[in-house]
């Protein structure tokens, strides 16, 4: 004799262990994975804080982007617990989750009870159509596109590694991009230097870069600086961003960004490009090494591109920036694994990647000790640039 709809619903949920919205109201801030397998429109509506959003048919295909450990503990809702009854029965029988669960009542009961719940920001329909290709990632979704057009990122330069990270970064929507360059576009960074045109020869780089992320997402708001970092400014430009990108050509202004992000707690995406040579890696203050617990004196003068004119493959600074993006959006949306605490170093002749851990320096001068010891007159100390400079010959 065969079931009613009705009926196997009531089957599985007798199967699937359920849970009473009172006790995961107790779970929120536990690191239980709550997942609302309703459909878009129903979580547009509201949803409970942290939940992820999954919905039922896309179920099976996702719950590894967001439940990758079988034996961890994950609780399905809907609007009633029928579907997420399902759900958690496919995920126990089919899939080998251990601890799969339905929340009795879904959604509608946790409102009835007066429960919190989070309302997302509502998209317009270009938005939804721009980030479409996010929304589709778990990782990313809509929770991850809201911190994307929050998020306040400063680039240092606008220039071979900037231009591709910039471009790149308004793409995916980063909400506010503060841009510090004093120099103007010049004909020999074309070759590179991809944001700029060459009508705008002899235009700040600041202004030239911000037409370009104006014309590619109307969403992000561009700062401009038009100054040279030191140490009476560094710390009032960068203190209200989020990430720092360190694009810059010089170890003076490298030491320096190091040592004022390690007083304010910012990390900072850095990368080097020489020849066809670039590296790259990710500076989080107190969460793994800083700047100088890799380099405590700068490298040969003769590898310091800023101390004469090198050469460099023009894709490269390409390469090396989109890894940059990645790595910022990484650090934005809270998933995957940023490059703290190692050093990628790519070789285009060859096409190959080697990774070199870095550990902290207990004995470094600046991360060693609270951020709020470093001084002023400390930040940026480095060894006499003429006297390096020459050293290269």
């Amino acid at each position: 004799m065969s079931l009613s709809g009705a009926e196997y619903v009531k089957q599985i949920r007798s199967q699937v262990d359920e849970v009473d919205p009172a006790e995961v109201r107790e779970l929120l801030d536990e690191g239980v994975v709550i997942v609302d397998v309703r459909e878009q429109e129903e979580w547009d509506q509201g949803h409970l804080p942290g939940a992820v959003h999954i919905p039922r048919s896309y179920l099976e295909s996702r719950i590894d982007g967001v439940a990758p450990d079988r034996d961890q503990r994950v609780i399905l809702y809907c609007a009633s617990g029928q579907r997420s009854a399902l759900g958690a029965h496919t995920l126990s029988r089919e899939l080998g989750f251990d601890r799969a669960e339905s929340m009795n009542g879904g959604f509608t009961l946790w409102k009835d009870r007066g429960y919190p719940f989070d309302l997302p920001r509502k998209f317009t329909p270009e938005q939804r159509q721009r980030y479409s290709r996010h929304f589709l990632l778990p990782e990313v979704g809509q929770e991850g596109q809201q911190k994307l057009l929050d998020a306040k990122v400063l680039l240092l330069g606008a220039g071979g590694l900037g231009s591709p990270t910039a471009l790149y970064l308004a793409a995916a929507g980063v909400g506010t991009l503060g841009i510090v360059d004093d120099d103007v576009v010049d004909v020999s960074n074309l070759q590179r230097q991809i944001i700029h045109t060459t009508d705008r020869v002899g235009m700040p780089k600041g202004e030239s870069a911000k037409m370009s992320i104006a014309a590619l997402n109307p969403d992000v708001e561009v700062r401009k600086y038009a100054l040279r970092l030191d140490a009476s400014n560094i710390v009032e430009v960068i203190k209200d961003y989020d990430v720092v990108v360190d694009g810059v050509d010089n170890f003076p202004t490298r030491y320096l960004l190091n040592d004022a992000s390690v007083r304010l707690r910012i990390p900072v995406v850095s990368a080097a490009i020489l020849g066809f040579e670039g590296q790259l890696s990710v500076f989080a203050p107190y969460d793994g090494p800083c700047y100088r617990c890799l380099f405590r004196q700068p490298p040969p003068a003769e590898l310091a591109p800023s101390c004469g004119a090198n050469g460099v493959l023009g894709v490269l600074p390409g390469t090396m920036g989109l890894l940059q993006a990645t790595e910022v959006i990484k650090l934005v949306i809270g998933h995957g694994e940023p490059l703290i605490g190692r050093l990628l170093i790519y070789d285009a002749l060859a096409a190959t990647t080697t990774e070199l851990r870095v550990r902290r320096d207990p004995d470094c001068p600046i991360c060693s000790r609270p951020p709020e010891t470093i001084s002023d007159e400390e930040m940026g100390v480095f060894p006499d640039y003429e006297a390096f400079c020459a050293a290269a010959g």
